[in-house]
């Protein structure tokens, strides 16, 4: 479901011709966040998609306060991570890449509609 959710708020950034944008807010985010994760900015959004996925699954396992931190510096509403319900840490990592996604989104669409920088 997050998966798919994920995808078609990418094709709906390209449509729109924001998805360069997004990419690099992402990118930013992480920056600011001191987590190393290199995308290119050819990257499809397939890939993007699960190189998000995986990225948050090893933070999740392994680096839980720089997880939590980006969590913070992306600014995802508390209450939408906790209507994740799941116990299967794949899913959580899914749900929490489509939620990072979404909020980089309205970033970008915000910054593009509004004609902020």
């Amino acid at each position: 479901m997050y998966l798919e959710s994920g995808l078609e708020l990418l094709q709906k950034a390209q449509t729109k011709q924001l998805y360069q944008g997004l990419v690099e807010q992402l990118k930013k985010d992480f920056v600011l966040a001191g987590i190393d994760f290199k995308l290119s900015s050819s990257v499809k959004p397939q890939d993007l998609l699960l190189l998000l996925k995986e990225k948050l699954y090893v933070l999740l396992l392994e680096h839980f306060d720089d997880y939590l931190n980006l969590l913070y510096v992306v600014d995802v509403p508390e209450k939408e991570f906790k209507k994740i319900d799941s116990d299967d840490i794949v899913k959580v990592a899914e749900g929490v890449a489509f939620l990072v996604l979404k909020r980089e989104w309205q970033k970008v669409w915000s910054r593009s509609s509004f004609g902020q920088d």
